[in-house]
């Protein structure tokens, strides 16, 4: 097992959960793993396939998915292979025909091919193991259910002598159990590994408006000039709208969501991919098909609608266990929508219960990562120190009479306002709507122009939270005293918020000259010669331009990484690297071995 570890993947040793998984299906036992991306999860069923006789079938939910895997393993000299509806039916043919002939060590399949084949080529090979990638979605409480799946379970009847192994990154409790039921797995072992990502730092930014928004994302993206990174917005124009204000600075931007072609969608993530943009701006729609490693950074414009989501998104920053950044913003707005969302979804309790969890995570006032591990049933004993919470604890103050003025303006229009005229009566402001309601004569109309209308949005955010009002859904978004919001108006209690701090962007007016000036800059990593970095960088983009694939295909951002620091100079020493096999040895060492030389030399 270590040998072939090392000889194919470039390791030494397994990671954690590693081996036992991997001999549990050279035992011909059944499996589930619960792996975050970027865990290792993809070696569980890769290395027992390469030791197994026989071909190894792989469900996955996405052909770019399984494209990205297929080109990875062949990238290590191993006999890979997908069958899918992007292929001629000559290659399809071919592929096939291999498969017979025993060449083929992982198939990768479509849960609709797989049906397909199930009755002809599966019955003509020999089979080593079934993998189901991205197994979540077999579970209609999933956050990415696929009814295509749900068919998955004749593979125990047709097949009952082959293993399989369902794997996923995120699926809580009730999930879980759906699967293992689904599946039909026999006598199965479930291996939960950490769900922690300590190199991914968490950031939540609360009560931003749109300019606020745009301001940080573009002092953030200038901040990490050659790092690439996602958007996820919660709207297609939305999508659309940060894209444009990105390309208007001059970032390179692709956009990606539903409503645009598949010629579209499918440029997009290829320009992603093999890093022709720096950044894409994308729907929840993109994203499980790429297995990009060099991802440095995800922002959230809005927020999710559950922790998995949230979970599964932010961990594609970061795969290559390099430090990543993620950022999440937060609004009332965001809350009132996905709230509507939930109320009027199938499953109204379980996604107003996701999304409760979300809210809480956001508005946290403890270490964020512990609260995201105790969601899936980690606990941890100390903070990480890698979150906002934990770099900078909120500070409170007593905000009785900030809270006492909104509620005052909630009670005297009878309680048939929203937020955004709460606010409009609170600043004064003489809008058409307002004076044809008669607000502009309460007694509370400009009690709190002493406040930005963006700090009381984030103080309706934390009063909310706080439960002194609520939000009825079902009356066009009204909002309702609480008893608890009761005795804070009439004084029976004091209430207590966050200080608001905000940051200023350090963008100016000429910031359109300095995003695109901030690309001659170099990538900074602790410990790391960033001359050498970068030429290595254009090395690998070089070798990748020629086979046609993404560069963290020839190598990734944590070996060139490695490779910069420790300065190999012998093809020897380069094999030695942690994450170069013997045939990337073979075929990458001496390009990189005489560039180092070069460098070394000068």
């Amino acid at each position: 097992m270590l040998r072939t570890l090392k000889t194919y993947f470039g390791y030494d040793s397994f990671r954690p959960l590693q081996e036992e998984i991997i001999n549990q299906t050279l035992a011909k036992k059944d499996s589930l793993v619960l792996m975050p991306t970027g865990g290792g999860k993809s070696i569980c069923f890769q290395l027992p396939a390469l030791l197994l006789e026989g071909t190894a079938i792989v469900v996955s939910p996405l052909i770019s998915l399984m494209k990205d895997q297929v080109e990875a393993l062949q990238s290590n000299g191993i006999a890979a292979g997908a069958l899918n509806s992007n292929n001629t039916e000559t290659e399809n043919a071919n592929l096939r025909r291999e498969c017979l002939m025993g060449k083929i060590k992982l198939l990768y399949v479509s849960p609709e091919k797989l049906l397909s084949e199930i009755d002809f080529l599966l019955c003509d090979i020999q089979l080593s193991l079934f993998a189901i990638d991205e197994a979540h979605c077999i579970s209609q409480w999933g956050h990415d259910f696929r009814p295509e799946y749900t068919q998955m379970s004749i593979l125990r009847e047709k097949f009952p002598e082959v293993p399989i192994i369902a794997l996923t990154a995120t699926a809580d409790k009730i999930t879980r159990t759906d699967i293992l039921h689904q599946l039909r797995l026999k006598d199965p072992k479930v291996f939960i590994s950490s769900f922690d990502r300590p190199n991914l730092s968490l950031t939540v930014k609360r009560g931003y408006q749109q300019k606020e928004k745009s301001k940080t994302i573009l002092d953030f993206i200038v901040k990490r000039p050659h790092q690439c990174g996602i958007i996820y917005c919660m709207s297609r124009s939305k999508t659309e709208n940060v894209a444009k204000m990105l390309q208007e600075n001059g970032i390179k931007t692709a956009i990606y969501h539903a409503g645009r072609s598949v010629m579209e969608r499918n440029k997009a993530q290829n320009d992603f991919i093999n890093d022709k943009v720096q950044v894409v701006c994308a729907t929840i729609a993109f994203g499980m098909g790429i297995d990009k490693s060099n991802v440095r950074w995800v922002i959230h414009y809005n927020l999710p609608k559950s922790i998995e989501n949230y979970y599964q998104e932010i961990g594609r920053a970061g795969r290559d266990g390099m430090e990543s950044d993620t950022l999440l913003f937060y609004s009332l707005s965001d809350l009132i929508l996905l709230s509507k969302f939930a109320h009027d979804s199938s499953q109204q309790n379980i996604n107003l219960e996701k999304l409760s969890r979300m809210q809480q995570y956001a508005e946290a006032n403890i270490c964020r990562r512990r609260i995201l591990l105790s969601y899936f049933g980690e606990t941890v004993n100390k903070d990480c120190g890698n979150c906002d919470v934990c770099k900078n604890p909120p500070e409170r103050f007593d905000g009785t009479i900030i809270v006492q003025k909104a509620l005052s303006a909630i009670v005297r229009t009878n309680e048939e306002i929203g937020t955004t005229m709460l606010v409009d009566i609170l600043k004064g402001f003489n809008n058409a709507e307002v004076i044809e309601k008669g607000y502009n004569k309460l007694k509370t109309f400009g009690a709190g122009r002493d406040i930005p209308p963006r700090d009381w949005y984030d103080y309706l955010l934390q009063i909310l939270q706080l439960g002194y009002f609520e939000i009825a859904y079902n009356e066009s978004n009204h909002l309702k005293i609480t008893n608890s919001g009761r005795d804070i108006l009439f004084g029976k209690a004091k209430a207590t918020l966050v200080i608001i701090k905000r940051e200023e962007s350090i963008i100016k007016s000429k910031k359109k000259k300095s995003i695109k000036e901030s690309k001659s800059e170099k990538i900074v990593y602790d410990n790391l010669d960033n001359t050498i970095f970068e030429e290595l960088r254009v090395l690998r983009k070089k070798l990748a331009d020629e086979q046609n694939v993404p560069a963290y295909i020839v190598l990734s951002d944590k070996v060139l990484h490695s490779l910069s620091t420790l300065r190999p100079i012998s093809i020897e020493e380069f094999g030695n690297i942690s994450g170069i096999g013997e045939y990337k040895k073979e075929r990458y060492g001496k390009d990189f071995v005489t560039l180092i030389n070069k460098l070394v030399k000068e």
